[in-house]
């Protein structure tokens, strides 16, 4: 919730208790220095024991309330047919709408299967915008990923409410193109993870519906962030602000023909489901799930972790959940607008972006600006963010360099996990690194695999800019 002080200024409250903590421990420059570079210069890679505040990202990472916590103690453990199973089918059915569903370990577990089942070399899969493992999904299988986004999405600062928004004219141009035969499906992300978790508007979505219809087209919805997008429409869109976050959440699903998400944002638990009111097409997915993730009514994930996920389906729609981070990027990028910090604006949801190209002007794309930029920003605080530009990227099959978009250090706020006081240590940090930002070079590979390098990859800094910069910063604050 935002609430207005008596100096005018706009905060967020946390509308949570807490009522179990963790500790976490700040370890000093010189530790995180090592640490880093002990990483390959790739905060994947490093150790959860040498970081401060883990905001690398929203997934696997948000806190469970209560509730979640007394669905998984009471969970029916069974093989097969589960009654905690019907309990999280009847919550879908009733929070999202759809009568047939079916749980995956994950989320990209749900892309793997739906990718494999309608799409075929040489097809093409449009989308407002593409998810790094979306893409590997669609690319493995010799189809084609392609993003159509109207021009603004990727002006990093803008005044667009619905940057996530598909451009109708460049679909039809696209059908057009390549026929509507060689059109998998058409892929809608709620949000837009790589464009800094920008949402489409419920006009936009029913307008790409419409040229679905027209071309007898699939379409689906990756709802990994459905809430968020929800949330953003109650607040932004025109005659939706008497509506709940429930009822344009339900009305979103009912748009598309198939749906599905991973559990790690949204429920905050690790699994996922695919989910459709369309028998013909579930069956269709039905016998692969055996195959890749288990029997129909656990689909690789736990019963417990089910357990958890059926209160979790039902409370992400409350306004405290769907819009607890949401409120608390905005203070973050708010902040740092105060001090000219070059951010993705409007502020979406998943995280607050730096714009690394404007941050670090001086270093090249082909020296990996923002994953500099996230490197730099662990050794002077201790935050594990992450990279969200070129190095996301893998090379094309000439082994040439795919340049991103956009340029961004995601800094990522998991749900009910940290404070507006964590995030004033992070704004801190960020506005002393703009001061000394000359100080920071660029990144070259030393390895890196064929597919989704940036989890795995590993880089070395140019001209030893990361000593460099831990001096600078001893200097000032001392090894802390």
């Amino acid at each position: 919730m935002i609430i207005k002080a008596s100096d005018g200024r706009e905060f967020p409250v946390e509308m949570h208790k807490t009522r179990m903590v963790q500790k976490i421990t700040l370890v000093p420059a010189e530790e995180r220095l090592k640490a880093i570079e002990e990483a390959g210069y790739n905060t994947f890679q490093l150790k959860t024991k040498d970081i401060f505040l883990d905001m690398l990202t929203d997934s696997g990472v948000n806190a469970m309330s209560d509730n979640q916590f007394a669905g998984f103690i009471k969970a029916d453990d069974a093989y097969a047919g589960s009654m905690t199973f019907y309990e999280f089918a009847d919550a879908v059915k009733d929070v999202l709408g759809y009568k047939h569903v079916m749980n995956t370990h994950q989320g990209r577990a749900a892309e793997h299967l739906i990718a494999k089942i309608f799409t075929t070399p040489g097809d093409i899969v449009p989308t407002n915008y593409h998810f790094t493992t979306t893409k590997a999904h669609i690319e493995i299988l010799e189809a084609v990923c392609l993003e159509i986004y109207y021009d603004e999405a990727i002006i990093t600062e803008s005044t667009n409410l619905f940057k996530g928004n598909m451009d109708p004219q460049k679909l039809r141009d696209t059908i057009k193109k390549y026929g509507r035969e060689k059109i998998a499906f058409v892929r809608m992300e709620a949000t837009t993870n790589l464009i800094g978790g920008q949402p489409f508007s419920m006009q936009n979505l029913k307008e790409i519906r419409r040229i679905c219809d027209e071309h007898k087209l699939l379409l689906v919805l990756d709802g990994s962030l459905l809430c968020e997008n929800a949330y953003f429409i109650w607040k932004r869109e025109k005659g939706y602000g008497n509506k709940t976050v429930q009822e344009i959440a339900k009305e979103m699903c009912s748009i598309a023909d198939l749906f599905y998400m991973s559990g790690r944002k949204n429920t905050s638990v690790r699994g996922g489901f695919i989910a459709t009111n369309n028998k013909e097409l579930f069956e269709k997915i039905k016998p692969l799930l055996p195959v890749y993730e288990g029997f129909v009514t656990y689909g690789g994930m736990s019963m417990r972790e089910i357990g958890a996920m059926v209160p979790g389906v039902r409370e992400m729609v409350e306004p405290a959940v769907a819009g607890c981070s949401i409120e608390q990027i905005k203070y973050f990028v708010e902040r740092l607008l105060e001090t000219k910090i070059p951010v993705v604006t409007p502020p979406g949801g998943l995280a607050c972006h730096i714009d690394a190209m404007k941050f670090v002007p001086h270093i090249p794309q082909s020296q990996y600006p923002a994953g500099a930029l996230t490197t730099a920003l662990y050794i002077v605080s201790g935050v594990r963010a992450m990279e969200r530009g070129t190095i996301s990227m893998d090379r094309d099959k000439d082994g040439n360099e795919q340049f991103a978009d956009i340029e961004l250090t995601r800094i990522a706020v998991p749900r009910r996990v940290y404070t507006v006081s964590h995030l004033e240590y992070i704004i801190d940090k960020v506005n002393w690194l703009y001061k000394h930002r000359e100080l920071i070079k660029g990144l070259k590979f030393v390895s890196e695999p064929a597919v989704l390098r940036f989890f795995f990859g590993s880089l070395n800094v140019l001209d030893n800019w990361g000593r460099k910069l831990c001096d600078a910063f001893k200097k000032e604050f001392g090894n802390i």
